[in-house]
């Protein structure tokens, strides 16, 4: 496996120094995901599922729409919406009308307020996370939460704040060339490799996970 240090210079090479540390991500610490509200963690989430597999920029110029249409997100309210409203909300043309989706925000509400049970708060329940093992959190999310597989747990962790990588094809293309998986990594063995050489990094360099992942992303190309 190669050095931190040299993928780093490899992707510098390409993007300029300077350049490459301004496009870094920095993540919350574990404070600011802590002082966050849970009904932001849901909107977030339910965000992340509607992008997944549509059109970001129709997600983004409708969400005033979503936050009207599911109450500013409120996690009791929609915990509590029955089937009958569910239905409605299909018809409701101030968001997007995909019925699967639009039921994962009565689950994923549901699954933030037992972590507010446990934990006190979504925030505190991602906070006490540790990065060490990133990949167990992505396997909670797609568990306890609904539609929350594959990619679009990691991109809700991402756009939260809470530090994570991501298996862009870029990524994948490294850890392929470096031997650490062969293709994307979808079985626990070979995530658990991948969070492997991620915890590598983050030791040789101090780096965060989502910048060591960029820095990658930034190295092929």
């Amino acid at each position: 496996m190669r050095t931190f240090e040299s993928i780093f210079a490899q992707a510098a090479a390409r993007k300029g120094s300077e350049t490459l540390e301004s496009l870094l991500p920095e993540p919350k610490t574990a404070a600011q995901l802590q002082i966050e509200t849970d009904d932001r963690y849901l909107a977030e989430m339910t965000k992340a599922v509607f992008r997944s597999g549509f059109v970001w920029k129709i997600i983004e110029n409708k969400w005033l729409g979503f936050e009207e249409a599911f109450d500013g997100f409120d996690t009791m309210a929609c915990a509590m919406l029955s089937d009958e409203e569910l239905e409605a909300l299909t018809q409701d043309t101030r968001i997007v009308r995909h019925a699967k989706k639009i039921g994962s925000v009565r689950g994923n509400a549901q699954f933030v307020r037992e972590v507010k049970g446990s934990h006190g708060g979504f925030g505190a329940y991602l906070a006490q996370w540790p990065e060490d093992d990133i990949v167990g959190l992505w396997a909670e999310l797609k568990r306890r939460g609904e539609r929350l597989g594959g990619n679009t747990g990691p991109y809700f962790l991402r756009f939260i704040g809470k530090d994570t990588f991501m298996l862009s094809a870029d990524v994948v293309a490294v850890l392929v060339e470096m031997e650490i998986v062969e293709k994307t990594p979808t079985s626990k063995k070979a995530l658990a490799a991948v969070q492997e050489a991620f915890n590598e990094w983050r030791s040789q360099s101090g780096r965060p996970l989502c910048q060591i992942s960029r820095v990658l992303a930034c190295s092929v190309g």
